[in-house]
């Protein structure tokens, strides 16, 4: 039987839930144009394809079950997306697993309108699950903007080094936080036929905020989460790589519209590390001050 306690816990949630779920989505303005503009979906490397804007990146992982698709850009990528996904000659509607590797709003906008329109289950580091039930109104930094995505609801919370198996490809989540309280990158093997490439999906852990760690109130740990994924980030072993912006592993430099597939464009590691290292200067530099 429930507890008194837990049953007004629970009634508080639902009404907490229900009153989030009607208000208006107030997306932030003024984004880089770069955001919303289209550009070519391709195959990066085996059953991995780039089908996301300009700089907003969204990947297709098509599995012999069904397709994985990670990040859905802002609310006005969605015809983006669905068109992307058709010129590769791929169905919509074969989505089955939605992933994010962070809950802002430009990882995410479109994410409930495609979690309706395919009946995908939506996977999620479960420390991120308060941001995406709150359209992003309990972030601790964009949630001065309100609610700035429409709330949606997961269907697996996940922890630290969870696999998530579709068909016959399986990804591992790694958790690594500070960016938001569930920021993740996700590690799988794919195969062409020719070759088994080990590949990262990064969510690379800039800094949005001005203020001293000490005085984010909301989410207090944020400064030792930060100085664990920095020191995670830099063990990780992979082949390729690639990020949830286009331009933090440069795409349109290693590959431009028309090109051949050529997997080892992303075998860049040396920008991998280069990228980790001055993100972890700029951390310890905020510490310092």
């Amino acid at each position: 039987m429930i507890s008194a306690v837990k049953y007004i816990v629970l009634i508080a949630a639902l009404f907490f839930s229900g009153s989030i779920f009607g208000q208006k989505v107030n997306e932030p303005k003024n984004n880089p144009k770069e955001w919303s503009e289209k550009t070519e979906p391709f195959r990066i490397a085996g059953n991995l394809y780039y089908v996301g804007t300009y700089d907003l990146s969204s990947y297709l992982i098509v599995t012999n079950n069904g397709n994985i698709l990670i990040n859905t850009g802002l609310a006005n990528s969605l015809p983006i997306i669905k068109e992307n996904i058709k010129k590769l000659g791929f169905d919509y509607k074969a989505i089955k697993i939605l992933l994010i590797t962070q809950a802002h709003f430009d990882h995410l906008g479109a994410m409930a309108d495609i979690k309706a329109e395919t009946g995908a289950k939506l996977y999620i580091d479960e420390k991120d699950a308060a941001a995406l039930i709150s359209g992003g109104k309990s972030d601790y930094e964009m949630g001065k903007y309100g609610i700035t995505f429409k709330p949606v609801k997961s269907n697996r919370l996940l922890k630290n080094n969870e696999k998530i198996t579709l068909g016959n490809t399986t990804l591992t989540m790694l958790h690594q936080p500070g960016h938001t309280k569930g920021s993740c990158s996700f590690i799988f093997n794919t195969n062409d036929g020719k070759k088994t490439y080990r590949v990262l999906i990064a969510n690379l852990p800039s800094i949005i905020i001005d203020r001293k760690f000490s005085e984010v109130k909301d989410y207090p740990g944020i400064q030792n989460d930060y100085a664990k994924t920095f020191q995670a980030m830099k063990k990780i072993d992979f082949d390729l790589w690639v990020a949830s912006h286009a331009s933090q592993f440069n795409l349109h430099e290693k590959r431009k519209s028309g090109a051949a597939y050529n997997p080892n464009a992303f075998a860049d590691k040396a920008t991998y590390f280069k990228n980790i290292k001055d993100l972890e200067n700029i951390f310890l530099k905020k510490i310092k001050q």
